[in-house]
């Protein structure tokens, strides 16, 4: 249904849309996805990699098969779309533009040991595709936001968002429009000579302040 919602407001505003579900998770339904998409628009241009799934949990106490879980969605669910975009359209049409969503992973991600594995992952995997794609001239950019208020924070506890606003020099929260203006200029010609990149924003967050309390 949101995603229905959001293709309705595309669509009034006079574009073109197409929506569809998919896990990530699921290689058919990956290859399903990409085949709609090229068969109704015939290439892709952009691909915007914001799919994840995490909640704090502490280290110790982490179930192998929750780590498991969110590197398989957060890490190799990301690697597979891309994957799968590239091969079918990017490289043959010798151009496109990938932005992958990864998360503050400055300096690690206590309390989020096991997205900030697989963010750092994708960090990685930015720069690694950046090169190995240059050829066909597919650029692969990442975009590490702070922390953002919406509705995935809203399922955060008070206290983490709190302590996140005070740790950030910035002294607020970012929103989602500001994230997606960076994502647009990444995608965009503009960012043409930018590639392998991570970008923060996240007000000064990665520089200063401390968000994981630490027991004397």
């Amino acid at each position: 249904e949101p995603i229905a919602q959001v293709a309705a407001e595309i669509a009034a505003l006079g574009g073109e849309c197409l929506h569809m579900l998919c896990d990530i998770r699921e290689p058919a339904q990956i290859d399903a996805l990409v085949a709609a998409v090229l068969l109704r628009f015939g290439r892709i241009d952009i691909l915007v990699n914001n799919a994840g799934g995490q909640r704090p949990y502490p280290a110790a106490s982490m179930p192998l098969a929750h780590f498991e879980k969110v590197i398989k969605n957060n890490l190799i669910g990301t690697f597979a779309v891309t994957q799968a975009v590239a091969n079918a359209a990017m490289i043959p049409q010798r151009g496109g533009a990938i932005v992958n969503i990864i998360a503050e992973i400055y300096r690690g991600f206590p309390g989020m040991a096991h997205t900030g594995a697989a963010r750092a992952g994708v960090d990685n995997l930015t720069k690694s595709l950046a090169v190995e794609w240059s050829p066909h001239r597919v650029r692969v950019n990442a975009v590490a936001p702070g922390i953002i208020r919406s509705s995935g924070t809203d399922r955060y506890p008070d206290f983490l968002v709190q302590a996140s606003q005070r740790a950030t020099p910035w002294k607020r929260l970012g929103a989602p429009e500001e994230v997606a203006h960076l994502c647009t200029f990444l995608a965009s010609d503009a960012a043409d000579f930018i590639t392998g990149a991570t970008v923060y924003i996240d007000g000064g967050l990665c520089l200063w302040g401390d968000l994981f309390p630490l027991p004397d």
